[in-house]
């Protein structure tokens, strides 16, 4: 029951961050995202990780180095004291005719944490990600199966995360 408590708590305490720092930066970006239109360089917010299994949230961040080569960070929470980090690179394309809408294609590297012991593993990516032209707010959504190499070799297909970004 502790437990259970500990990842509610985490859960709360990082949500009220995340509001306090997006209220924080919306204001002092918000012109310069405004201008960018359709595009953007970098996004930071909630990303949310769910499918098979528990549900992680936590931190996501997006950045392009050019038009199409993209790195992605997502720090997540899971129940029971379970940490993701991960990194992906993703390979971004547009769809014509949409302003702001790309498809994209990666995959990195997964650690998860917990009290005992750490898991690798890799994450195929692919999915959509929209930058709305008119606010200075970006989503994304994709199926991102994950693959264990460690304390027993599985996979997890059924995997998905949506992410929710301040973009500048």
């Amino acid at each position: 029951m502790k437990s259970s408590f500990v990842c509610f708590l985490r859960l709360m305490i990082l949500s009220v961050l995340f509001l306090f720092v997006s209220g924080w930066l919306f204001p002092l970006f918000a012109q310069r995202a405004y201008n960018r239109g359709a595009d953007y360089r970098t996004a930071i917010g909630l990303g949310v990780d769910f499918g098979d299994g528990a549900t992680g949230v936590g931190i996501s961040a997006k950045h392009f180095f050019t038009a199409h080569d993209v790195g992605e960070a997502n720090l997540l929470f899971f129940p029971g004291n379970l940490t993701s980090l991960n990194a992906l690179y993703e390979y971004h394309g547009y769809i014509a005719g949409a302003p702001g809408l790309k498809w994209y294609l990666g995959m990195g590297p997964q650690l998860f944490f917990d009290n005992d012991e750490t898991d690798f593993g890799v994450r195929p990516v692919l999915g959509m990600d929209l930058k709305i032209p008119s606010a200075p707010l970006n989503m994304a959504f994709d199926w991102r199966p994950y693959i264990q190499f460690t304390h027993g070799t599985g996979s997890i297909a059924g995997r998905f995360q949506f992410a929710f970004r301040f973009a500048f």
